[in-house]
């Protein structure tokens, strides 16, 4: 029996050149923008942030930025950020960057509107479970990576750092008004970095068509992106200004953040998600990476039919295997993918992780990040969780 809910209210405009649609006044919800870029300084680098203010100035819309999200966003500049729009009178927010960026920009819209401390919503760990009176203000999406797909869902993930909970959160004012996905904003994204978004938007794909929320639609678009990410991700990473390559990924990121609003990612997540809690300096694609080849030997026997389609839509000739490895084939597709685009080296000890902690992020992973252990079709004990985590090590 087929029951779902389909709702996408996100209006996406995507393709090279497309960033000029900012021009059109019928695409701007407001008067005043509040421009949220990463502390890393690439916007200015590369001129997309002077790009952006100049496509608003051509109708006469002011603009105020604020520059200091890091790689894994934090609490403080989210509540820091929502004070500043209420002291500049932003009517709208504009992430522009990563998807580090484009969360940021969407918990900054929601608490410019609402009272207290972001964490006071969270709905999970040690959040304080308030429910969202307001709406969040008017948000444009405008991604320069290919990894998130947060330009087309209604989700964000913050950390708390003094507790070291990287929690997710959701609400259907969190959609953006516009999504604009210009692939030519991708060009300058350096080799590893674009490895590490492509795979996030490969498991936000991969995780959907496996989990207990998936739907019809859903399943449509987690196919090619999967597909997509395998077939052009290894382009991209060896020739950057492959515009093809990277249009191809840029869709496919989009798509699998369709995915994400559609149905949910797995418990995979929240293992990183505990991972980058306690080491934020590990960039979150490279954490699923780390994590994903242990995590999925462990999924296999429990979805055996949906993990032997993934490696299908890998290119896999899964008739061809003896039948007892037909259900690993995903796994060993996915190890050659994580070869080919260079990260098949990695190792959590790289970034300096420290196997005592592997305890204390399995439980932090069950406590924050619990609603995603409900969204996988396996129970996984802590026991399990530590397992992963110790294998991912070796």
């Amino acid at each position: 029996m087929i029951d779902f809910m389909f709702h996408m209210p996100t209006k996406v405009i995507f393709g090279s050149g497309k960033l000029n649609e900012l021009m059109n006044p019928a695409n701007v919800p407001g008067k005043k923008a509040f421009i949220v870029i990463g502390a890393g300084g690439a916007m200015i680098r590369h001129s997309y942030l002077n790009f952006v203010q100049k496509m608003l100035a051509h109708n006469n819309i002011e603009s105020v930025v604020y520059n200091k999200i890091l790689e894994n966003p934090i609490l403080e500049h989210v509540d820091q950020g929502a004070e500043f729009v209420r002291k500049n009178e932003c009517d709208f927010v504009i992430g522009l960057g990563g998807g580090s960026t484009l969360d940021s920009a969407k918990a900054i819209a929601l608490m410019a509107t609402n009272e207290g401390s972001y964490w006071e919503y969270i709905q999970s760990g040690t959040g304080g479970k308030k429910p969202v009176e307001h709406p969040a203000l008017p948000i444009i999406a405008i991604p320069t990576t290919a990894g998130t797909g947060s330009e087309a869902d209604p989700l964000v993930v913050v950390t708390k750092p003094e507790t070291n909970e990287k929690a997710g959160f959701k609400h259907e004012s969190l959609y953006p008004k516009l999504a604009i996905v210009d692939p030519w904003f991708t060009i300058t994204v350096p080799q590893r970095l674009t490895a590490f978004t492509g795979m996030d938007a490969f498991f936000h794909a991969a995780e959907a068509y496996i989990s207990n929320q998936r739907q019809p639609v859903s399943d449509l678009l987690a196919p090619q992106s999967v597909q997509l990410i395998n077939t052009f991700l290894p382009e991209a990473v060896a020739e950057g200004k492959n515009i093809e390559a990277r249009t191809m990924i840029s869709w496919a990121a989009t798509a699998s953040g369709m995915c994400l609003s559609l149905s949910s990612c797995l418990s995979l997540h929240a293992l990183e998600h505990a991972l980058s809690a306690f080491y934020p300096d590990l960039p979150h694609g490279a954490g699923l990476v780390l994590l994903s080849r242990a995590y999925f030997r462990h999924l296999a026997p429990h979805v055996p039919d949906r993990m032997i389609d993934l490696a299908y839509f890998m290119d896999v000739d899964v008739e061809a295997l003896p039948e007892d490895q037909r259900v690993f084939a995903f796994v060993n597709a996915l190890d050659g993918l994580i070869q080919k685009i260079g990260l098949g080296d990695m190792k959590l000890s790289d970034f300096g992780v420290k196997k005592e902690d592997i305890p204390a992020m399995a439980k932090n992973a069950l406590d924050v990040t619990a609603r995603l252990f409900t969204c996988t079709p396996a129970e996984m004990t802590e026991e399990n969780v530590i397992a992963i985590f110790e294998e991912s090590y070796a």
